[in-house]
Order: structure tokens, then sequence, then C-alpha cells
């Protein structure tokens, strides 16, 4: 049976450079984008817009974080940020999920559901992941704060190795390289440290949808995984942990939404809405 293209050009339109490259990878036997992964002009600046108000709630988040406040608090702030801000939280009843915003606490991977219980303590790392919706378009990025501005040197260098995994991701990712390019990357130097990078979660395309084709994983091999080609807008955010890579959710959780560290060591996570242009990737979120 002839395998079905997943590339077509445009009828009636001369065959571009971008055209050429794809088909030639297809060819190949090489996972490539479908044309509609392919943001027009019109889009990206629809998502650049999204990831303004991103960028300024994140902000806002990193002003208010001290000892002593709960994580509800975040999330108000957050959800009000929105409002001000002619915004929608896309995680508020994503999938049942019941907040506007994600608050992971030290062995927290991800999806920590914000609780007037989870009082910060100086110390903490804290992950906050916020995804805003501007006129129909999404922006997707999270960051790291150290509560009270510091911990102990083990929480530090976490924190650090796992954003110079992102900046290494970014790196790694151009025009016409693999999804699995990055992941190489990102997975060599966490190695380095004996860190275990999660596998169960990845990054996604992004952009007219929350969660779009290609899935990014933080780890594997070069020249695996969907091609990358410009315009196409996706996530990358790597999620660290200072132990195993293995993670689990507690079967006592009323939600069943966090995700907690096999060992219950911490774990840390940055993350940044790209756009792959002709020269490499663009960050249309800080």
């Amino acid at each position: 049976m002839v395998k079905k293209k997943r590339w077509h050009c445009l009828p009636g339109q001369p065959v571009t450079e971008l055209d050429k490259q794809v088909m030639f990878w297809e060819n190949k036997g090489k996972l490539v984008p479908t044309r509609n992964l392919i943001k027009t002009p019109e889009q990206i600046e629809g998502i650049r817009k999204s990831g303004v108000v991103n960028t300024g709630c994140l902000d806002a988040v990193a002003e208010m974080i001290r000892p002593g406040i709960n994580t509800q608090q975040i999330d108000d702030l957050c959800m009000q940020y929105c409002k001000d801000h002619n915004a929608i939280p896309a995680c508020l009843n994503y999938e049942g999920y019941p907040k506007s915003v994600c608050t992971s606490i030290n062995e927290v991977v991800c999806h920590g559901i914000p609780k007037e219980e989870d009082v910060l303590e100086e110390g903490d790392i804290v992950n906050v992941d916020m995804t805003t919706i501007v006129d129909g378009y999404y922006a997707d990025a999270s960051r790291m704060f150290i509560v009270g501005g510091k911990t102990t040197p083990e929480k530090e260098q976490l924190v650090r190795v796992a954003k110079e995994c992102l900046e290494i991701g970014m790196e790694a990712a151009k025009p016409y390289s693999f999804v699995g390019d990055i992941g190489h990357a990102i997975e060599k130097h966490c190695k380095k440290y004996g860190y275990g990078v999660v596998r169960d979660l990845c990054g996604h395309g992004v952009g007219c949808q929350f969660h779009e084709e290609p899935e990014v994983l933080h780890y594997g091999h070069r020249g695996t995984g969907m091609l990358l080609v410009p315009g196409m807008v996706f996530t990358i955010e790597p999620m660290i942990n200072m132990g195993t890579w293995q993670v689990f959710i507690d079967a006592d959780d009323p939600y069943g939404w966090e995700v907690i560290t096999g060992d219950e060591k911490p774990s840390a996570q940055w993350e940044h809405t790209l756009v792959m242009t002709e020269t490499g990737v663009e960050i249309l979120t800080h």
C-alpha cells in the first residue's frame, strides 16, 4: 500500500524552496509536518501578542512571589491579569483542570494545582506554568522561582541546569533539522550532572490550539522525530529531575493531575513558545 503523503504543494503555485526541502526529506522516509502546521505571518503575529500578555503575567508573578504566600494567591493574580488584558487562561477547565495556572513546588514536576494550603517557604523552588489565549491564539511559557532568593546549592544547580537545557535545546533547533536534535542536545547536557530527563511529558506544537503536532521530546537521537521548518510554532520545556527520570501521579490526588518525581527529589523546568525562522528559533514568550 502506498503511504499517504503528508506534504502537499499549493495548487497553481510555483514549487518553493520550502516545498523542495520538505519533499526531499519525506521521500527519504522522514516524518514531515503537514502544511497546516506552518503558521501564516498573521497567525504568528497573533501568537506573538498572546506571548506579550503571557510574559507580563509571569513578570507579575515574579514581583509578588515570596515566602508566606500560597499558590492560590498566584492563581488569583494570574486570573486577574488575564481579565485585565483581555486574555483567557487556557488551563482553566482544560480536560477538567480546576485552576488558571500550574504551580509545581520542589518534587512536583508539573501540573501542580494552586491551593491555599500550599504556602511557599524560603528555599522552595517552584515552577509557574502559564498559557494565555488572546484573540484565539495560544502562548505557553513557564519559569522557575527560588522562593526568598536562596536555596541549597543542589537546588540552585538544578534550576540553572534546567534553564541551560532549554537554551541548548533552542540552539539545536535549526531550520530543516529534526525534533530529535533538540532532545539529543538536552539529554547530553543533563546527563553531565547525573540528572534525569522526564520522558512521560514533552513539548508540543502550539499557537492555534493548546496542543498541536509535533511532540517535542527532550531526549532521543539526532535525525529522528519531525522535520522542523520555518513557520512552525512549538514549545521546548525540558523537565529535569535531580534523580530518576521516572514520575508518578499520587493515587490519593483527588484531581489526578500533579506529576511527582519517582524518588521525590526536586525537579525544575523552563519553557518558551518559539517560532522557527529561516535562521533559527525566535522566542515569543519570555
